[in-house]
Order: C-alpha cells, then sequence, then structure tokens
C-alpha cells in the first residue's frame, strides 16, 4: 500500500522542497514519510509541542486562532507551496493556533529534531525558511486586515482565489458552513455573497462543489488583499530555482510545471 502511494506522489510536489539544492534534499529525503491527510484532521493543537513539520503536496491545511468561547477563524492556508511548523525553528516550539486539514490529500512530515538541526546549520535551508516565514506573516496580517475592513462578498473571493492557487483544477468542494468558518462570518452571509457570485456568472455552486466559471471575473470581485499576498509570494521566492535533480515520478506533475499556475506565478526574467 506504501509502495502504491509512493508511486503517485512525490516531495517535489511541495515547493519548498523542490527548492532544496540536492545535497540537503538527499540528506532528508530518507526521512520524509508520506502520510495521508484527510479533510478535517487536526495535525496539531494550540499550545500542543509540535513534533514534526508537515511538507503538504496535495493537501490543504488551515491554521485558525480558536477563541475561549469555540469560535475560531482562518489565520491563513497552506498547501502546497509551504511548510506547517514554523514555530519548531523559529524557536517557539508552540503556537498559538489548530492546524486543520482543509482539503484532503497528502503531504510529507519531518521529524522536529531533523528540521532544526538542518535549519541551525545556517544554510539554505535557513534562508528559505526565513523568507517563507516572511511570506506567510504577510497572509496573516492580510488576513486580519480584510477580515475588519472588507465585505464577507470580497473576503470570500479572496479566499477562494487563495484556495485554487493550491488545486490542480478550478473545482473545490466545500460546504457554506465550513467556509463561514474559515472566514469567523455568519452562513447567511456566505449564502448571500455566493449567490451573488453565481449570478453575476463567476461561480457555480451546488451540494457543496464550487466551481470557479470565471477567474478573471472573480480577481475584479475581489479586494486588494489577493494581490498583495500573491505579490508578496513572488517577491519573496520567485528566484526559487524548483528545477534541480530531484528524482520525478512518471505521471507526477513536476513543481515547475505547478509553479506558475498559483501562489509562485512568476516573471521568468528574475529565474
Amino acid at each position: 500500500m506504501v509502495a502504491l502511494m509512493s508511486a503517485r506522489h512525490a516531495p517535489n510536489q511541495n515547493h519548498l522542497l523542490a527548492a532544496l539544492p540536492t545535497e540537503i534534499f538527499e540528506h532528508i529525503a530518507p526521512h520524509l514519510e508520506l502520510i495521508s491527510m484527510p479533510l478535517g484532521e487536526v495535525l496539531y493543537e494550540s499550545g500542543g509541542q509540535l513534533q514534526h513539520v508537515y511538507f503538504p503536496t496535495t493537501a490543504i491545511v488551515s491554521l485558525h486562532y480558536v477563541m475561549e468561547n469555540g469560535a475560531s477563524s482562518e489565520v491563513a492556508g497552506v498547501g502546497n507551496e509551504g511548510v506547517l511548523g514554523i514555530s519548531l525553528f523559529m524557536g517557539g516550539n508552540t503556537t498559538p493556533s489548530r492546524a486543520t486539514v482543509q482539503t484532503g490529500g497528502y503531504g510529507y512530515r519531518l521529524k522536529a529534531r531533523l528540521m532544526i538541526e538542518e535549519f541551525n546549520c545556517a544554510g539554505p535551508m535557513m534562508r528559505l525558511m526565513l523568507r517563507y516565514t516572511q511570506a506567510l506573516i504577510t497572509q496573516m496580517s492580510q488576513t486580519a486586515a480584510c477580515n475588519r475592513h472588507h465585505s464577507v462578498e470580497q473576503q470570500l473571493c479572496r479566499w477562494l482565489l487563495l484556495t485554487l492557487d493550491r488545486l490542480p483544477s478550478n473545482e473545490l468542494t466545500m460546504t457554506q458552513e465550513l467556509i463561514a468558518g474559515m472566514l469567523g462570518v455568519r452562513r447567511e452571509g456566505i449564502t448571500e455573497a455566493a449567490g451573488n457570485l453565481q449570478r453575476a456568472g463567476l461561480i457555480s455552486y451546488r451540494r457543496g462543489h464550487i466551481t470557479v466559471l470565471d477567474r478573471l471575473g472573480l480577481e475584479s470581485s475581489a479586494c486588494e488583499c489577493y494581490n498583495v499576498v500573491k505579490k508578496e509570494f513572488h517577491r519573496l521566492l520567485c528566484d526559487i530555482e524548483t528545477v534541480n535533480s530531484l528524482p520525478m515520478n512518471h505521471g507526477v506533475e513536476s513543481s515547475r510545471e505547478h509553479y506558475d499556475k498559483g501562489m509562485f506565478v512568476c516573471d521568468k526574467t528574475r529565474v
């Protein structure tokens, strides 16, 4: 079963792993564990001691801040562009957020000790992780500003676009109730916003399945927050060389092929 899973998945489906120099990747590769990340699984709880860092490949994970009364909202999302567990190599060891799988799929995990050892070598791994951390902080701060100053419809557009950037198609499976939980708003607000977008011909929504019909129209309807986040990822990580000599599995889309479809939209004159 593990061999069958490995045949369909490769570490370089995660952009950060693909960006590592060959010698560093070969050092950690034997310790990368392919894991299933089913919808709703909690990878770590608020305040919990982290035992691993996670590199999603086909899964998307939502970072939530949970209030004392149990209410929560998403502060950031992490997909194949990133890593979960930055508090480990930043020295904090724990985090106040909860990490929950938003879109089921797969990823790789690495034991905390090995990640810290490689980070503390103060080489390419450290520089890559620090730049990604800055991009993630931008996403978090922009989410906070967006939730405070922009309409539910604009927030929904931003969230849909960021989620689609991490998926291979223009479709996602997500109920209005789950989206409301992500954005920290009432379900009725999402129902109204999704209805407006559907009437405008931007999306199609049916029984928890959302299909984006007009990507450019959706971007036009979003607030500036989506582009702020995307431009910062571009600025900090565009020069990543994802076409190094990592082993490729037949039939698995290379990181470079996916590179231009999502968070890492790059001006190739800089690469």
